[in-house]
């Protein structure tokens, strides 16, 4: 397929195309002297991070503690009804505001498995009852 001549934007001649920029068609001897400084380019989005560097920070070591903990208690602490027996879940005993400053701390953890862990959280009040929340 043979390219056809077209109608340059800059020189106004029928040229074979260089480039078409911005639905406008330059010849090379036009394009090579177009001043593409003017050319609004499309601004690059940065993602924002989801999470802050300290907090990366803090999840990596969390996540060390978090592993060490579960294999030294391999029970559910909590045995509630419904228990399963063996804990999967780690439960931070304070939570809200409290927690971001606990939330290294093993002395607020809690091994439980993922029936109890459900439990604490949909009946809170008989959790603080039991001393699972506070």
């Amino acid at each position: 397929m043979q390219a056809k001549k077209k109608i340059c934007a800059g020189c106004n001649s029928e040229q074979y195309i260089w480039k078409n920029h911005g639905g406008l068609k330059f010849c090379k001897s036009c394009w090579s002297t177009h001043d593409s400084n003017n050319i609004k380019k499309p601004k690059r989005k940065t993602e924002i991070p989801r999470v802050s560097k300290k907090r990366q920070k803090e999840t990596v070591e969390y996540l060390k503690i978090r592993t060490l903990y579960l294999n030294e208690h391999n029970l559910c602490e909590a045995k509630l009804p419904g228990c399963s027996g063996f804990s999967t879940e780690i439960h931070h005993i304070k939570g809200g505001e409290e927690r971001s400053t606990t939330y290294l701390d093993t002395t607020t953890y809690m091994a439980v498995c993922r029936s109890c862990h459900n439990r604490i959280h949909n009946s809170p009040a008989e959790a603080r009852e039991l001393g699972y929340l506070k």
